[in-house]
């Protein structure tokens, strides 16, 4: 059994950090054991979360963006924040297919495929001021 753990990750809004910031919330959650499927789901969630701290809160300025990870017992807390320019409106950038994007032809998934992937997504925008998207994982291969 792991007892609680964090750490918190600061990096420049770049394309290219993107996988950089996968690999090291992985490598974080690899303390719990989780079963390849569960790192994937975790891997899978941080990228589109840091995709659109990238390309929809900073859209065309380079600035940073903040992960924070806890890990309690057998699930890890994932906060991904930018200072950027928020959304609007949180239940309409939740949609299926919605992006404020089209002409970058982006696909408006990100925060169902969030959801989908993770037990708990909470987001918390305010305009001008940035947006906050905290992510829970249940690993149940550290229930058995």
């Amino acid at each position: 059994m792991v007892g609680k753990n964090h750490m918190r990750l600061e990096f420049l809004s770049k394309s290219q950090n993107e996988s950089f910031a996968r690999v090291v919330v992985a490598s974080f959650a690899a303390q719990l054991d989780p079963t390849i499927e569960e790192l994937a789901d975790v891997k899978t969630a941080v990228s589109e979360a840091v995709t659109n701290a990238i390309i929809h809160g900073y859209e065309d300025r380079v600035a940073n963006i903040i992960i924070e990870c806890t890990i309690t017992e057998d699930e890890i807390e994932i906060i991904v924040e930018d200072k950027g320019k928020g959304i609007d409106d949180i239940e309409l950038a939740k949609e299926p297919l919605y992006t404020s994007r089209p002409e970058l032809e982006r696909s408006g998934m990100g925060f169902t495929v969030m959801e989908t992937f993770m037990d708990k997504v909470d987001i918390e925008s305010q305009k001008d001021v940035g947006t906050r998207v905290m992510m829970v994982k249940r690993f149940e291969s550290c229930q058995k």
